[in-house]
């Protein structure tokens, strides 16, 4: 790994904690000052979610939006291998594959001979 590699990294993943950061949601406390009740992640003063009005389905529709934005984000980062490459490398799983599979029964059926010849003796 390389200088410029690890600082194409760094940058890649300041920009998706900034990204992150940006879309996370951010809730005021509840009754003003927090304290134990309230805050981002504590029930409010009445005892129920930030959400319970509304129902469950606008929150799971809202991150699944969220979750398949940032499948898609994620996606065109991703270095796809052209055509070409894709039939190189097929030509070299099929060809390999052919190759092991007929070593293999080569091997197979020169012990089952030996094994075979051996016994009947």
């Amino acid at each position: 790994m390389n200088r410029a590699y690890k600082r194409l990294q760094a940058k890649q993943e300041a920009a998706a904690e900034r990204e992150r950061a940006r879309q996370a949601p951010i809730t005021k406390p509840a009754g003003g000052a927090g304290g134990a009740r309230g805050g981002r992640f504590g029930t409010g003063l009445s005892g129920r979610q930030p959400g319970a009005e509304r129902g469950e389905r606008e929150g799971r529709l809202k991150r699944m939006f969220r979750f398949l934005r940032e499948v898609r984000a994620e996606l065109k980062k991703v270095a796809w291998p052209s055509r070409q490459e894709v039939f190189t490398y097929t030509v070299v799983v099929l060809v390999s594959v052919t190759f092991i599979t007929l070593f293999t029964f080569g091997l197979d059926y020169l012990f089952g001979k030996g094994v075979l010849t051996f016994f009947k003796s």
